[in-house]
């Protein structure tokens, strides 16, 4: 469900080596692009398609009555549910940077709209 998206062959490579055997570039499109899919892995937007549905049938209607919530998952699960929340563009995704451990509150109305947010340094 939020599990983190699958790189397929690169899945548990070391950056560095990944980056020497295919080039920096190609590495870098695998792990930021929206669309482009790592060798047998997942795209940002394959993601999007598994996150987006288990947050909206089983986590939003938790947030709209008014419930606190905590979602605790690997950077690109929290992208694809920010790409939807924040209703970003597959461009405007691409350059959503999560630091590891910073928490980042939402508030949410009852139609399921972002009131407010807060990066908590």
């Amino acid at each position: 469900m939020l599990d983190e998206r699958y790189y397929g062959k690169l899945q548990g490579l070391n950056k560095a080596e990944t980056a020497a055997k295919f080039g920096t570039e190609q590495v870098q499109l695998w792990r930021r692009s929206y669309a482009v899919t790592p060798p047998g892995g997942e795209s940002l937007s394959d993601t999007v398609k598994r996150t987006v549905p288990a947050f909206r049938d089983r986590i939003l209607p938790h947030l709209i009555t008014g419930d606190n919530v905590l979602i605790a998952a690997h950077g690109n699960s929290l992208r694809a549910i920010i790409k939807h929340l924040e209703n970003l563009s597959e461009t405007e995704i691409v350059n959503v940077e999560l630091g590891t451990g910073i928490p980042i509150v939402y508030e949410i109305d009852a139609q399921g709209q972002i009131d407010s947010k807060v990066i908590l340094n």
